[in-house]
């Protein structure tokens, strides 16, 4: 059985009603503190992204799952243990991530989405960012750190909470070195909240996964009243070479550049910040 439901855009239908939700309200928290300024993107992004279209076929070729937009959650073995664990998972994202201001805005956090995210309409509580461990979050979500941590080729995990009213512009990842996966938290049931990921349309559910690739044009609605939540995965692609090469050569590089430096940065000057407020 296939864990979620699309639609193909050129056909717009809306699906079968295959999706459970539930609503939660959210308030809008108060300007953060400053942040530590920009830094631009890696010189390999920059230049990479004339070479992007060479890189990433070279990547799927090479690859051990599908290359398809939405992908086989069968695939992926340790997404099992995420929909296992879903509602355990929730409890720590309500009674951590969404408790007053523990959770910034990913604009704040990686300045570079500033041009796809409205400020304080889109926000994220890290565990890890571009393999880099937030141990201070880690400490406040045990469960979640203890089902996270078994996760095979981790590269990233964060709470994704997108307000009431939110649309996400259509943006690329950087990479098809790495696959994205969305495990529902808490969806609305008062409206539509959705994603668009190349000419499907996917609707979340709660306690079940979405694994995708984001080097597919894809874009996010929230058309309802209520806060959307999901536990975002980043995980490398299974990979043969040469493509496992490139892939590797790549994140090493962004791993260690300024533009993820400084957004390692960015968490660590909020939290401090926030434990100042909460003294």
């Amino acid at each position: 059985m296939r864990w979620w439901t699309v639609t193909a855009l050129m056909d717009g239908g809306a699906g079968p009603a295959m999706w459970r939700n539930s609503g939660a309200g959210s308030d809008r928290d108060r300007n953060p503190p400053a942040m530590v300024a920009a830094a631009g993107r890696p010189l390999i992004i920059r230049v990479g992204k004339h070479l992007r279209g060479l890189f990433d076929r070279l990547i799927a070729a090479s690859s051990l799952v599908g290359n398809e937009p939405v992908l086989d959650v069968r695939d992926f073995a340790w997404t099992g243990l995420l929909r296992a664990e879903w509602q355990a998972i929730r409890d720590e994202a309500r009674a951590v991530a969404l408790c007053g201001r523990a959770s910034p805005s990913l604009a704040t956090i990686s300045p570079d989405h500033r041009s796809i995210a409205e400020i304080d309409k889109w926000r994220s509580f890290f565990l890890w960012g571009y393999g880099y461990r937030i141990d201070d979050n880690l400490a406040r979500c045990p469960h979640t750190r203890r089902i996270v941590e078994q996760i095979p080729g981790l590269n990233s995990a964060f709470f994704s909470i997108l307000a009431p009213g939110t649309h996400i512009p259509a943006h690329r990842g950087v990479t098809k070195g790495l696959i994205t996966c969305h495990l529902g938290l808490m969806v609305p049931r008062d409206g539509d909240v959705r994603i668009r990921v190349g000419d499907r349309i996917v609707r979340w559910a709660e306690g079940e996964t979405l694994v995708f690739d984001d080097t597919y044009d894809h874009e996010v609605w929230n058309d309802t009243r209520g806060t959307r939540v999901v536990l975002l995965i980043q995980v490398e692609r299974p990979l043969r070479n040469p493509g496992k090469w490139i892939a590797e050569l790549f994140l090493g590089i962004v791993r260690r550049s300024p533009f993820v430096q400084e957004a390692r940065c960015n968490i660590a000057s909020w939290n401090a910040a926030m434990k100042r407020l909460d003294a």
